[in-house]
């Protein structure tokens, strides 16, 4: 019978050195694991920042193309009569833009920043008149220092705070007919003249898909009756639930306007309400993590709202025919100056109220819009490569820093981060301001 030996078996530990060196090894693969995670989560910050700038600045070119698309547009009688021949060897038609015969519109255009009487502006008419043409469309170029012609004061000041209009960024007020809007006059809706051919007033009964006199008018409210031939603005009192009286000369109008007649195919507006005043500029607001950016701002009626955010810059080139009939682009300042009286004034402009201020704004052929984009959001881990970017507004061509010399206005100037991906957008448009 063998005896069972039993062996003893010697337990060992792990040594102080070993566990230094597993403790090493551990802290390595950790933090190559945070390294990875942190390069990671940096670029996919970069990569969603850069996503939303894309998607946004998309979303205000739209938006701004649809509304300087309609420049000046009214019902159908932008143009019309006797066509007179441009210095590029197009024949052009005269501009029929609508007949005032109310006394005071300044309130129903809203927004209107030409005060009558500003030099060089003409004093207010004391009779009826057409809508001069800067009345539809006017820019501003602003730099760090301020605007030319001097921003309106309906306006934020220009500021770093939030509520401010940003500093550097230009202004575009512009107006057109919601054509779709108002009451046709056909059938039992009608105007109806009086003995002398003028206006005595207009029966309407609003059909299918046309608006309610109650939902579409409020007392004090201008009207404008337009066929394709005419457009006429009054002030008128609303008799007997649906009948609209042009009011006495000398008691809200300068005149009577005629009456157009059905084969024309007349339409009753709301002047007050459809013609739409449009104003785009740039307002600070606070991006929520303790830094600023820019939002895109359109008020229309005065009423304003915001369209997009991580807008820092927008400025605004105007398409005008020279006298050798070549399209040049100019701004603002150069528009009401004529370029210091270079260009003559469109072959077709029939000044209203006297002179030529404001000529070229009839002129306006195409707008070209350009918005610079940020990010909104500070990254901190963008490096210097990352942070370049080019604005042809300052006329650099190669991606630089966002404080490069040479910059009309830079991020620091407007109070926002220099650590932001930015990305300009442009657009070029043809307007209905201008019809050969």
């Amino acid at each position: 019978m063998k005896t069972a030996r039993w062996h003893a078996v010697r337990m060992r530990g792990l040594s102080l050195i070993e566990l230094m060196v597993a403790m090493v090894l551990g802290l390595l693969v950790a933090g190559g694991i945070i390294t990875v995670f942190l390069s990671t989560s940096s670029s996919n910050q970069v990569q969603n920042q850069l996503a939303q700038l894309q998607e946004e600045g998309r979303f205000a070119i739209t938006r701004l193309t649809g509304d300087l698309r309609m420049a000046n547009g009214q019902y159908c009688s932008n143009t019309g009569g006797t066509a007179t021949l441009g210095g590029a060897g197009v024949f052009m038609d005269g501009l029929r833009a609508p007949r005032i015969h109310a006394a005071d519109i300044e309130d129903a255009l809203s927004d209107l920043t030409t005060a009558w009487g500003a030099t060089p502006y003409p004093a207010k008419p004391s009779e009826a008149y057409y809508l001069p043409a800067y009345f539809s469309m006017r820019g501003y170029d602003c730099d760090k220092t301020g605007c030319a012609p001097t921003a309106p004061a309906n306006l934020p000041a220009p500021g770093k705070t939030a509520g401010s209009r940003v500093i550097g960024t230009s202004i575009l007020t512009l107006r057109y007919l919601d054509a779709g809007g108002g009451w046709s006059l056909e059938g039992s809706s009608f105007a109806v003249p009086s003995a002398d051919g003028l206006l005595d007033h207009v029966t309407v009964v609003p059909t299918t898909g046309e608006p309610t006199i109650a939902d579409h008018y409020s007392a004090g409210d201008l009207m404008m009756l337009a066929d394709c031939s005419n457009a006429s603005v009054f002030a008128a009192s609303l008799q007997n639930g649906n009948e609209f009286y042009p009011q006495d000369v000398g008691a809200g109008n300068f005149s009577k306007p005629k009456a157009q007649q059905p084969q024309s195919a007349p339409r009753l507006f709301n002047f007050s309400r459809d013609y739409k005043t449009v104003t785009y500029y740039l307002r600070v607001v606070d991006n929520g993590n303790g830094g600023t950016t820019g939002a895109l701002m359109r008020s229309e009626n005065g009423t304003a709202e915001e369209v997009v955010r991580g807008v820092e810059r927008l400025d605004f080139l105007y398409g005008i025919e020279d006298g050798n009939g070549n399209t040049r682009y100019l701004g603002a300042s150069d528009l009401d100056t004529r370029a210091g009286g270079a260009i003559p004034c469109p072959p077709s402009w029939q000044n209203p109220l006297g002179g030529d201020v404001g000529c070229l704004w009839r002129g306006v052929k195409s707008i070209e819009v350009r918005l610079l984009m940020d990010g909104q959001q500070n990254l901190a881990s963008l490096g210097t490569a990352e942070r370049n970017y080019t604005y042809a507004v300052d006329g650099i061509a190669t991606p630089a820093a966002p404080g490069a010399a040479g910059r009309k206005v830079t991020p620091a100037v407007q109070g926002f981060s220099d650590a932001m991906l930015r990305r300009e957008f442009s657009a070029l448009v043809s307007v209905r301001n201008y019809n050969p």
